[in-house]
Formats: C-alpha cells, sequence, structure tokens
C-alpha cells in the first residue's frame, strides 16, 4: 500500500494537470467518449474505489467488458459536469479523501465490484491503472505529454490486474465468441517484475507463477507497452519494432491471437 500511495501521489497530480490544460473538453477521446467524458469517468472511479478501501456499498455490476461499460455509461449519464476546472478541482479533493481512507485501512482483504475480494492495494493500484491508461487517452487526444513510468505500469499490473484475474471468474476478461476455440501458453515476462504463465483454454484465462514444458511463446515486455496492449491502446507491432517487446517461440502467432480475445474493462 505504501508503494501504491506514493505512485498515486505523482501520477494524480499529473492527471490533474493534464485535465487544468485540456482547451476544449469535447475534444474526441477513446471510443465515443470526448476527453470531458474520461476526466468525469476517473473522479468516477475515485469514488468507487474509496468507497471499496472504507468497506461501504459499492454500485452492483459484473467485470466483463459489458458490464462495466453499463455502469460507466450510468455513471457519466447522472453527472453532467464536464468543465475541465472542476472536475480537476473535484479529483484533487476525491484522492485526498482516498488517500486518508487507504491510509488507515487495516483490513487483509475488501470487496471490490462483483464481490471480488482483494486486497486494499490492489484497489489502489486499480486507481493507479486508471490515472495512467485514461491519462494516456487524454495526452493522446489534446496533444499532451503523458509518460507511464515503468515502475507504475508494473504495480498496476502486478499488484491489481493479475489480483482481479485471480479473483474472477477465468471468463470475465474474455470475448466469449472469439476465446472458445483458442488454447494458448505464454511465458510472460514483464521487465523489472515477475514471469507469470498466462494460460487460455477454450475459452478461460488464468495467471500462475508456475512454469511449464509447452509454453506456446516466451513474451519480454517493457511494463508500460504491455500495459496498453493489455488495454486495448495500442496494437502488438510498434511495440515490436521499437524493442519494447519481444516475442519467441514453437508458435508465436498465439501471442497475436491471445490479445485479441482479451476484453478487459
Amino acid at each position: 500500500m505504501a508503494e501504491a500511495r506514493a505512485a498515486l501521489h505523482e501520477v494524480v497530480s499529473g492527471f490533474v494537470r493534464l485535465v487544468r490544460a485540456i482547451p476544449d473538453p469535447n475534444v474526441p477521446s477513446i471510443g465515443s467518449w470526448r476527453v470531458g467524458d474520461v476526466a468525469a469517468h476517473l473522479s468516477h472511479a475515485l469514488r468507487v474505489d474509496t468507497d471499496a478501501v472504507a468497506e461501504r456499498p459499492l454500485p452492483p455490476a459484473t467485470v466483463t467488458k459489458a458490464g462495466m461499460d453499463e455502469l460507466t455509461e450510468m455513471m457519466l449519464s447522472e453527472d453532467s459536469e464536464r468543465s475541465p476546472t472542476v472536475i480537476a478541482d473535484n479529483i484533487d479533493e476525491l484522492f485526498r479523501e482516498f488517500d486518508e481512507v487507504a491510509s488507515r485501512s487495516q483490513a487483509t482483504t475488501v470487496d471490490w465490484l462483483q464481490g471480488a475480494r482483494i486486497p486494499p492495494s490492489a484497489v489502489a493500484c486499480h486507481l493507479l491503472e486508471e490515472c495512467l491508461v485514461h491519462g494516456h487517452d487524454i495526452a493522446t487526444a489534446t496533444n499532451q505529454p503523458w509518460v507511464i513510468e515503468r515502475h507504475h505500469a508494473l504495480l498496476a499490473i502486478e499488484c491489481f490486474a493479475l489480483p482481479l484475474i485471480q479473483a474472477l471468474p477465468p471468463t470475465a476478461l474474455l470475448n466469449p465468441d472469439r476465446a472458445q476455440s483458442l488454447c494458448a501458453q505464454i511465458d510472460m515476462r514483464l521487465r523489472g517484475g515477475v514471469r507469470t504463465h498466462m494460460a487460455l483454454n477454450n475459452g478461460s484465462l488464468t495467471f500462475d507463477s508456475d512454469a511449464v514444458s509447452n509454453v506456446d511463446v516466451h513474451v519480454s515486455a517493457d511494463p508500460a507497452a504491455f500495459l496498453l496492449m493489455f488495454m486495448g491502446r495500442q496494437g502488438m507491432w510498434k511495440p515490436l519494432v521499437t524493442g519494447k517487446a519481444m516475442a519467441w517461440g514453437r508458435r508465436p502467432w498465439q501471442l497475436v491471437r491471445a490479445l485479441g480475445v482479451l476484453a478487459p474493462p
């Protein structure tokens, strides 16, 4: 939690500056969202994660792409504020509340969305992931600089994404239509982090630390590049060409197929 809070102090302050510099909240961003929607969504994530760490009731939601899309759209429809200055002030205030609650948390695990039991530090790292990825969305749309540090990306992946995958049903983060016929064993090595094994088996996804002998593809990736690939913000070809990622093994094309069936919320 101490590492997550320290990272959040750095990243949230940068995110707030990014939001304050938005020239027009109606600039198109990711999907159907405009940059004002992205900024407002981050304030909603802050509220939900604060309630989770404080062990307060959370909104009903299914942690799939469709389920989270429904929840986020509902929250956006209930909140009409899109002024960058107002949202930046809200995020600043909400983060102070989150940090205070997180500093006092003594729980081993807390309820998150869909009743997933995860450590409070994982909730903090979810908030970190939201800031990193949506900061990328806003910066790309408004031509502002945004750097994702390796250590921050590692925290988002190893301390939130992996614990969440273990806490959810193995079908949660996959496109069910595309994943049914895919079986792939992937040895994933995040630079500066841990080595994990990703298994896709006919519509299920699991991660663990146990090595296997029948690996289809080995992957070495910069954590920031992998985070953006995992969240669908960039394809794999640019990281491969620039050396941010490397893939080798008996069936390296399985990496392309694996990224194509992931549907993270």
